[in-house]
């Protein structure tokens, strides 16, 4: 019998664990919980002899893969997937899979929010702008960045979009402006919303040389990664330009640094962007069924290692 382990220290809500649970049991396999652990020895014992792993924004490294003797799969239960050290999932034979889209409504419903608490002045009673007629760009066109697109157009915003990698964004950007320079998107747009990953190419990319570009009263909205935003350049335009506002749901690492700039800077206090109910759901249970098709079909469809 396989033997699937939930390894969670920000646990997926009850419906969500019984559902995954109705799934892998449904299989014929194994279900074993570990919700809330304290320290990483907890994890390790955990996955000793485990043969898939379902995991949210907990740690699948080099440790974790030595100690899994028997693991086959790990799949990340989200979009984003720097938490997993694909090498090392390679080097022991493990696929590793995220399930993108299933939290793509709930990134992008909070990045049009952000949009609207930057353009109200975060609520302080003073006026503000409406996002009507104004030019919206965004930066990576996958499955979030374009729920973004949809919500940003029925706000009445002009939808501009940048994308290298997206093979099908002449059709997928039907109806919106596709810009293959990102420089001229931040130079034209209001509003620049972020949906790239974490890669060596975008680490640090978003600083000074694109932010100055933007016209007067922009805004930034980062529901991505903070480790993308070049954070002493953006600390640099906040101190430089008192019409910019940055609006993330990443903490950036000097934080105490941005939170001088009260008003024209927002950070939730933790990542909250796939944090609705809906979210946790979908992809929790996107997670048990990714498994059962691999283990029972050989599916590698959201397979992120070579």
């Amino acid at each position: 019998m396989k033997k699937v382990l939930v390894a969670t220290e920000k646990p997926f809500a009850a419906v969500a664990v019984n559902g995954i649970k109705e799934i892998v049991e449904g299989a014929g396999y194994e279900l074993v919980l570990l919700e809330k652990y304290t320290d990483k020895a907890q994890l390790l014992a955990a996955v000793a002899d485990v043969d898939a792993v379902i995991i949210r924004s907990d740690i699948a490294d080099e440790a974790l893969f030595e100690a899994a003797k028997n693991l086959k799969i790990v799949v990340r239960a989200g979009a984003g997937y720097d938490n997993i050290n694909l090498e090392a999932a390679t080097a022991h034979n493990v696929c590793a899979m995220n399930t993108p889209g299933q939290n793509a409504n709930a990134v992008a419903e909070l990045a049009l929010g952000l949009m609207v608490y930057a353009a109200r002045n975060t609520f302080n009673g003073a006026s503000g702008f409406e996002l009507k007629g104004k030019k919206l760009g965004i930066q990576g066109f996958g499955n979030i960045g374009r729920l973004v697109a949809r919500l940003g157009a029925a706000f009445g915003m002009d939808i501009y979009v940048h994308d290298l990698y997206a093979p099908d964004i002449q059709e997928a950007a039907k109806g919106y402006t596709i810009v293959e320079d990102v420089r001229d998107l931040y130079k034209n747009c209001n509003f620049i919303s972020l949906h790239i990953p974490a890669t060596p190419q975008t680490k640090g990319s978003i600083g000074r040389e694109l932010v100055a570009s933007m016209p007067k009263n922009a805004v930034l909205v980062n529901t991505a990664r903070k480790e993308v935003i070049n954070e002493a350049e953006l600390i640099e335009m906040l101190a430089e330009r008192a019409d910019f506002k940055y609006m993330t749901d990443v903490a950036p690492a000097a934080l105490e640094e941005f939170a001088k700039f009260e008003g024209r800077f927002f950070a939730s206090p933790k990542k909250m962007g796939a944090q609705t109910a809906e979210a946790n759901i979908n992809a929790g249970l996107a997670a048990a069924r990714q498994i059962v098709d691999f283990f029972e079909n050989g599916n590698e469809r959201f397979r992120l290692n070579k």
